[in-house]
């Protein structure tokens, strides 16, 4: 049986290294000694695959106009995996490229059935709301809803259909609906419409996201060669990074709140899923302390290594700690809820003041109901 990635579903990959025989992924370490100064995701393999990263950081440094662009589907509310995406943003921004970011309200509305106010105000709120108050600096970043957008945009998503065929989608999709059609199509417009002469001109789109996105990435990388010559679009350059594991062991997902750290969560309420998370712990204090814990299959462990330590020694030792039987769980995760709490405390207090600028940005770039 063919592997196979639904980008809508609540599926979780646990063999990445299938992604590089399935569908031609390369691993990104092989890139690290290029980078200068590389985000820890990159270092600590977080972010582990990419397509053409090495012609985009070219492209880049030899002072081309390229740009990073990611988008958000507001389904639900903003969690310590959706944070993944926008610290790479805010990493690209401060190396001086421009970024931009889509608010998939279409998207929202056609296959997650989200009510079009809805869609709108938890882009809004809290969507770019918490990208600001993450560090994006609103003054440089283009936010757009899919929604409201130059119409030639949706004359490229029109266009697209022409060159793909149902049997193609459903070969990289699966089983299909006409909202998720329209949905991958208007994905492969956002990847690619600012590589047109008229609609951007950039040399190259970098777009980062969670590996469950490569089939809109491929696709548009197949649309793309197709309109080379008729359009002049440019194919995409790509990095993929791993899935935060829910609190629970399944996938974080929006759908399911105690699999996930929401960044609106109260202190009390992020603490409970703290302690109610899945480790890597033994099933005793004593056979703990004789076999060490398992920090690979630990979800407060991935809490440290995506979000709450910056010093690699200092990760590096809580993994070695936990391995040898020295750290118990109980104590972990009292310390990852210490961090978590102050982490929640100072973003919150930003998330106030950058609800009002998201609010002003709406008035411009969000759409009517």
């Amino acid at each position: 049986m063919a592997l196979r990635i639904d980008p809508w579903g609540h599926t979780t990959i646990k063999e990445y290294e299938k992604l590089f025989q399935y569908f031609g992924i390369k691993p990104f370490k092989e890139l690290l000694p290029q980078i200068d100064k590389p985000h820890k995701y990159m270092t600590r393999g977080i972010i582990f695959g990419h397509r053409d990263f090495d012609k985009f950081w070219k492209l880049y440094k030899e002072g081309a106009r390229v740009a990073v662009l990611t988008g958000f589907m507001p389904s639900g509310r903003f969690h310590l995996g959706h944070k993944m995406v926008v610290e790479q943003l805010v990493y690209y921004q401060r190396l001086g490229i421009d970024v931009y970011v889509a608010i998939a309200d279409a998207e929202a509305y056609s296959v997650r059935k989200i009510p079009r106010e809805e869609t709108i105000r938890i882009g809004v709120e809290e969507y770019i709301a918490n990208m600001i108050a993450l560090g994006l600096d609103p003054d440089k970043t283009v936010f757009y809803f899919q929604t409201k957008q130059d119409p030639r945009y949706y004359r490229l998503i029109q266009m697209f259909s022409r060159k793909v065929t149902f049997n193609e989608l459903e070969a990289i999709y699966g089983e299909l609906e006409p909202a998720k059609i329209m949905a991958a199509l208007t994905q492969v417009a956002d990847v690619t419409y600012l590589t047109h002469r008229d609609l951007g001109g950039y040399e190259m789109l970098l777009i980062p996201v969670g590996a469950d996105q490569d089939p809109h990435l491929r696709l548009a990388r197949d649309i793309v060669d197709r309109y080379s010559r008729e359009l002049g679009l440019k194919p995409p350059a790509s990095t993929y990074h791993r899935f935060m594991t829910g609190l629970d062991g399944g996938k974080m997902s929006s759908s399911r709140p105690d699999s996930a750290i929401f960044l609106t969560d109260s202190i009390e309420e992020a603490r409970r899923k703290v302690f109610r998370a899945l480790t890597g712990g033994r099933a005793t204090i004593e056979e703990q302390r004789k076999l060490g814990g398992i920090p690979e299959q630990c979800t407060v462990f991935e809490l440290y290594a995506y979000h709450l330590i910056e010093d690699d020694r200092e990760l590096e030792k809580i993994y070695n700690d936990c391995k040898s039987g020295r750290l118990l769980c109980g104590e972990c995760k009292r310390r990852a809820a210490k961090l978590l709490e102050e982490f929640l405390r100072k973003h919150q207090k930003r998330l106030e003041k950058a609800r009002e600028k998201a609010r002003e940005i709406a008035e411009e770039v969000a759409p009517e109901f």
